[in-house]
């Protein structure tokens, strides 16, 4: 996923590792996806489209 925000957007992602296969993602300190939530990892289509719409 690391890879693919950094080819679409040129943005360098943070990782902070941790335990429990938990990933979320946070934009500007807001949490946009939990896989808490849905319980499966998201496609890079999903996180793009929360990038796209912080971004406005």
């Amino acid at each position: 996923m690391q890879a693919a925000i950094k080819k679409k957007y040129g943005i360098t992602t943070e990782l902070d590792e941790g335990m429990g296969g938990i990933f979320e993602v946070f934009i500007d300190g807001k949490s946009v996806y939990s896989n808490q939530t849905t319980y499966r990892f998201p496609e890079p289509e999903e996180i793009f489209a929360k990038i796209d719409a912080a971004k406005k």
